[in-house]
């Protein structure tokens, strides 16, 4: 099952309803001072939004700061939560602001309040601090907050319910409180339609007036109203009325200001009841992750598989394409938000607090999960029945109990731990059955006696997940090949680790392999173990038969994969070869680690194999000429028919006709192109091309000028190109015309320009940056402009009179 196409449609809606194109934005606006020319608005203001759960009080703060953060010199968003840590909060505020983590780690709060007073002293910044509910916490965070600050800084705090925390924001008269109110009757009456009649036909007449009704009792609160919606649009049919009437008296008295709480979470609730079982305990299992967690959408469906919570469904189907199924009707059913990726993909999740709080209280008394925070707010339900841990300890101030005093961790199949958690990590030696061990971001590279920890997963006999992905850890130890029931192993972002053991490859079960250096497999027949395997990510391949073996590997949906050497021709046939028996390849990566490749590879790629048609994303680090891909398209131009992402870092030369060809595939969505030895000097992007185009990179050095024509990239967000400065001047460009004058619409986030100078004087150099600049910064998207100034060879020029990226 997909995402319904109307979700992201009714999440734009919903921003739309709650304020953002409505009076709501511009009163916030005005509260700012956005709109006014006069002292106030150089003076630092704050503003506190108020109003009760799901009212979308954080929709509208994220929406403004959409809207007016492109005026700010830096602009951290930082969530704080119900149970916060001051010190957490003014850490995430300087890590959002670009200050490394490892810098701030042994800093007290004083410390920290200092480094961010230094930092933003001179700058005009937009913070918001979303969800606050405590009165001191605000107080601590405020200080760090200078009145003295008059290039016209902004602070929100957002989306508290406490009337009292409002008022603690009202400390200068250029302060104010921003009162949250629910949606219309007829705004309320759009977004339920909009979600379960998506069509112009509109409500149909035998569900007027129980529509009203169920209305009536939402009481105008968007959370409300796109829950219960959800509940009643059942995939591309709509349930029956008798449901509709037996939802409406499950609703209780509807809310109101003084009974929210209560029944927001009889709405809920009714919304979880009518889950299916298998569903109900995926959703259940999101209780294991902070609040405002990011939880990426892969990551959570390997746990899933895991656990056991994922089913077969037809013979032969991945188990993780059956869980994404699971993801995607949670999503539908609007019982968590999806994250969207600059191309428009899901690839992550957050739960609504309403939603957690539900599903914590829901999971303690079913004792599915037990929760350890450092706050004293979660205890262990029953010392001597715990199945799932999440140990998470958000005050980092605050000692938590160690876990070596619990009775008994015999009967825990899964454990997650959140920094700095780590600290209270128990022995391994403790779990007897453990099926999933999530240590991502823990830091065990610095701690000895967490790394002699770590060499007891050799006895975890019956690990289905285990995830080390960021712990920093040097050593993996050779124990690791007794795991004979491991499914998931992720390595990523370790880059101490020298090696991995090979004894990995003797785990027959594996179905998802990632590792962040290069694995050599350099022993042939190991790679005929992994029968099951479905993601292999980091592989680096040195021998002929070992590119054979890959064709073994009938399941295989993700590789990259890395050549050792500039390989033989004999290998790369191997591998082209074995690359043919790989009939459900959706993601490619091929790259050398030698700087001595040639063509051979992607010429032998171009004449040997046709790319399945669910071929998602290829990607190439290795030179290559677009003949290739011309010889596939030639072949069957459906076989490219679902490709979203092209990715080419060596090509020798771009040419018009490869731009039209490429442009013509339907699906793609981001397009990344570097030329090495480039010879046409102008290459021109038809309007007629790229209908799908997000995200559109093409660098062709410094010889050949890119121009857009009108219309073009209908719907790019971003677009990066490269611009030969002395080349412009032979061709008689002088005014730098892009074509991006009345164009390109759909810019969202930036406009990057690599500016190549070589013959050029400073002079010319400069002038060139800033007629492009003046160019960009007429587009009326007003998107973020980046100019890179590459000197090459520039006559009478140091690499000190030409910034290497100018940002604006």
């Amino acid at each position: 099952m997909a995402i319904d196409r109307c979700h992201r449609a009714l999440n734009a809606e919903a921003t739309e309803l709650v304020g953002i194109y409505g009076k709501r934005d511009q009163d916030l606006k005005r509260l700012l001072s956005m709109e006014r020319d006069d002292a106030s608005n150089k003076r630092l203001t704050k503003v506190s939004i108020v109003g009760f759960g799901g009212l979308g009080k954080t929709t509208l703060a994220r929406a403004v700061y959409e809207k007016i953060k492109g005026d700010f010199d830096c602009r951290p968003f930082v969530p704080v939560g119900q149970n916060p840590d001051m010190k957490k909060v003014l850490r995430d505020i300087l890590i959002d602001l670009g200050t490394p983590h490892s810098d701030l780690a042994m800093l007290d709060a004083n410390q920290l309040i200092k480094k961010l007073h230094e930092f933003l002293d001179n700058k005009r910044y937009l913070v918001i601090i979303d969800d606050i509910w405590h009165e001191e916490l605000w107080e601590g965070i405020n200080s760090a907050f200078s009145n003295r600050n008059t290039l016209g800084s902004r602070l929100i705090k957002s989306t508290t319910r406490i009337v009292s925390v409002s008022n603690s924001c009202c400390s200068s008269a250029n302060d104010s409180i921003y009162q949250m109110k629910p949606l219309s009757t007829d705004d309320s009456r759009r977004l339920f339609h909009k979600r379960i009649f998506p069509d112009k036909s509109g409500c149909p007449n035998e569900f007027e007036q129980v529509s009203k009704d169920i209305l009536k009792k939402c009481g105008g609160v968007p959370l409300a109203i796109i829950t219960i919606a959800s509940a009643l649009a059942s995939g591309q049919h709509v349930k029956p009325k008798r449901e509709w009437d037996i939802l409406l008296l499950s609703l209780g008295s509807g809310l109101t200001e003084d009974n929210s709480l209560e029944e927001m979470r009889r709405i809920l609730s009714f919304s979880y009841y009518n889950l299916p079982p298998h569903l109900k305990t995926c959703l259940l299992y999101l209780c294991i992750y902070p609040e405002d967690s990011e939880i990426d959408r892969d990551g959570l469906i390997w746990k899933w598989v895991a656990e056991g919570f994922v089913r077969h469904g037809d013979q032969g189907t991945s188990l993780f394409l059956v869980g994404l199924n699971y993801f995607n009707q949670l999503i539908n059913r609007s019982m968590i938000q999806p994250i969207y990726d600059p191309l428009g993909q899901v690839y992550a999740s957050r739960v609504h607090d309403m939603v957690l709080d539900l599903i914590c209280n829901l999971s303690h008394e079913a004792k599915f999960v037990n929760l350890l925070d450092g706050t004293g707010n979660h205890i262990m339900s029953s010392q001597s029945n715990i199945r799932r841990l999440s140990l998470q300890n958000k005050n980092e101030d605050h000692q938590a109990k160690p876990l070596t005093n619990i009775m008994s961790m015999s009967q825990v199949r899964s454990i997650t731990i959140f920094p700095p958690a780590i600290n209270i990590m128990p022995s391994l030696s403790r779990f007897e059955v453990l099926r999933v061990l999530d240590l991502s971001e823990c830091n065990l590279g610095g701690n000895s006696s967490l790394q002699l920890n770590l060499k007891g997963v050799g006895h975890l006999i019956h690990l289905r997940y285990l995830s080390l992905a960021g712990t920093r850890i040097r050593e993996l130890p050779a124990e690791i090949g007794n795991l004979q029931f491991l499914e998931v192993l992720e390595l990523g972002s370790n880059y101490d680790l020298d090696e991995v053991p090979p004894t990995v490859l003797k785990l027959r079960r594996l179905i998802y392999l990632n590792v962040s250096i290069n694995m050599v497999v350099s022993t042939p027949g190991m790679l005929q173990n992994l029968t099951s395997i479905e993601v292999l990510r980091g592989i680096l391949v040195s021998l002929n038969i070992i590119a054979q073996e890959l064709g073994n590997l009938a399941r295989l949906r993700e590789l990259q994969i890395r050549f050792r050497f500039a390989s033989e021709l004999a290998s790369y046939e191997g591998f082209v070869k074995s690359l043919c028996n790989l009939h459900h390849i959706e993601s490619l990566s091929i790259s050398c680690n030698s700087e001595e490749t040639s063509f051979e590879l992607m010429d032998l790629l171009g004449e040997r194999w046709v790319p399945p048609v669910h071929l998602r994303e290829f990607a190439s680090y290795m030179p290559s000429q677009l003949s290739a891909l011309q010889g596939w398209i030639k072949k069957d131009p459906s076989h490219l028919s679902n490709l979203s992402v092209l990715f080419l870092d060596s090509v020798k030369e771009v040419q018009q006709l490869d731009v039209e060809i490429i442009g013509g595939l339907l699906s793609l969505r981001r397009l990344y192109i570097r030329s090495t030895h480039q010879t046409q000097r102008l290459l021109v992007i038809r309007a007629d091309g790229f209908r799908c185009m997000v995200w559109f990179q093409l660098n062709c050095g410094s010889a050949a000028q890119i121009k857009f024509e009108p219309g073009a990239l209908p719907r790019a967000e971003a677009v990066e190109f490269s611009l030969g400065v002395c080349m412009a001047k032979e061709d008689g460009n002088c005014g730098f015309d892009l074509g991006l004058q009345g164009n390109l619409f759909s810019l969202r986030q930036n406009v990057r320009v690599w500016m190549y100078c070589g013959g050029a004087r400073v002079g010319e150099a400069k002038a060139a940056a800033a007629a492009v600049r003046h160019v960009l910064e007429a587009h009326p998207s007003h998107p973020r402009i980046y100019i890179g100034m590459i000197p090459d060879i520039a006559e009478d020029a140091h690499d000190d009179d030409l910034c290497e990226d100018e940002e604006n």
